[in-house]
């Protein structure tokens, strides 16, 4: 199981999330209480292999805005998390993560079609597009609707609950952040733990 861990904000706990065997990375550059800078991201990924997915996460933003950041950081992979088109999609030259809010399986097979590497399954929107920590019924989800089956699992996982979301949906990969952290910090110790337990699942 291949794990992404988002919201990475600094250099120590981008490094130990890949030495724990992390397979991805997210950096949030949209408005978010873990944004951070195309110059911070930047200096994460100079000390990441170069085998490490680089992902960031983009809200509405522009093309020329998403193409810049991502020449400057580095990244392997945008993730599109706001209202974006699939024309939008198909305008960007990295491979794309579309996000979307679960919500019924008939929104869901709407985006069947959509040109994307990755369909990202979160929970419900909050105050942000993501990272809310709020997870939905898995068992509601119908994953022969999306396409080859490219699903990224997100929406409150945690190390309690990876196992039976991973044997519930077969997901290509989890995707956490509020659940690796403590009084909203990344925690080093519960990522590691999470990792454990994402990749220990059979």
């Amino acid at each position: 199981m291949k794990v992404k861990i988002c919201g990475i904000t600094d250099v120590d706990t981008g490094v130990a999330a890949v030495e724990y065997g992390a397979d991805a990375l997210g950096f949030v550059f949209a408005e978010s209480k873990r944004k951070v800078s195309p110059e911070k991201a930047k200096e994460v990924v100079s000390h990441l292999p170069v085998e490490v997915i680089k992902v960031g996460v983009f809200v509405n933003e522009t093309r020329d805005e998403i193409e810049r950041i991502a020449a400057i950081v580095g990244l392997t992979h945008i993730q599109l998390h706001g209202d974006e088109t699939a024309f939008f999609s198909e305008t960007i030259s990295l491979p794309i993560i579309k996000a979307i809010s679960f919500n019924s399986n008939e929104a869901l097979a709407l985006y069947n079609q959509f040109p994307c590497e990755y369909l990202l399954l979160d929970g419900p929107k909050g105050k942000y597009r993501g990272g809310n920590g709020k997870a939905f019924d898995w068992m509601d989800v119908n994953t022969s609707l999306i396409k080859g089956g490219e699903i990224i699992l997100a929406g409150g996982l945690d190390v309690d609950n990876v196992e039976t979301a991973i044997k519930t949906i077969s997901p290509f990969m989890v995707d956490v952040s509020s659940g690796v952290e403590t009084n909203g910090v990344k925690d080093v110790k519960k990522i590691k733990a999470f990792i454990e337990k994402a990749k220990g699942v059979i």
